[in-house]
């Protein structure tokens, strides 16, 4: 019970202090997490605005200060064949196009990023299915890491 109430009062104690990291950059980061996300309506474009949202700390409570406006395409590559000329797994790429614009207007900024993954090819269906849609979210993960990179980049040269 001690232990409990001293924890709790040793973190609103740092709360109220104005802790903030020693390696963190403010100025980029709010801008982050001001940046409202739009995909195309599938599944992968689905993960990737919840990763991107994930990867930026979107903050819903406020307005948003930026629009991305991403534009997702995949492709699916058979590699390696079985006797019987099935594919033991797939290569997916991932190519996603990015428009980040002001919310008050201006010039958009925009880039292309491109994530090339694999997965095992499975004789069962639901294996199948479960392992394209791990390759999928492994994807999409990379590619809003990378589409956080290029936000930061951008964000930081204006």
């Amino acid at each position: 019970m001690i232990a409990v109430v001293s924890i709790t009062g040793l973190s609103l104690a740092l709360t109220a202090c104005g802790f903030t990291p020693v390696y963190g950059d403010a100025e980029v980061g709010s801008s982050l997490s001001r940046i409202a996300v739009t995909t195309q309506d599938d599944r992968l474009g689905y993960r990737v605005r919840e990763q991107l949202e994930d990867a930026l700390g979107r903050d819903a409570r406020q307005a948003p200060l930026w629009r991305l406006q991403t534009s997702i395409d995949q492709s699916r590559r058979p590699l390696g064949r079985r006797i019987d000329d099935t594919a033991t797994r797939y290569e997916l790429t991932v190519k996603g196009s990015w428009t980040l614009t002001p919310a008050s207007g201006g010039a958009p900024l925009s880039g292309v990023e491109t994530v090339t993954t694999t997965y095992a090819a499975a004789d069962q269906p639901y294996a199948a299915i479960a392992g394209q849609q791990d390759g999928e979210d492994r994807a999409a993960a990379e590619l809003a890491r990378l589409i956080r990179l290029d936000l930061m980049r951008a964000l930081a040269a204006q």
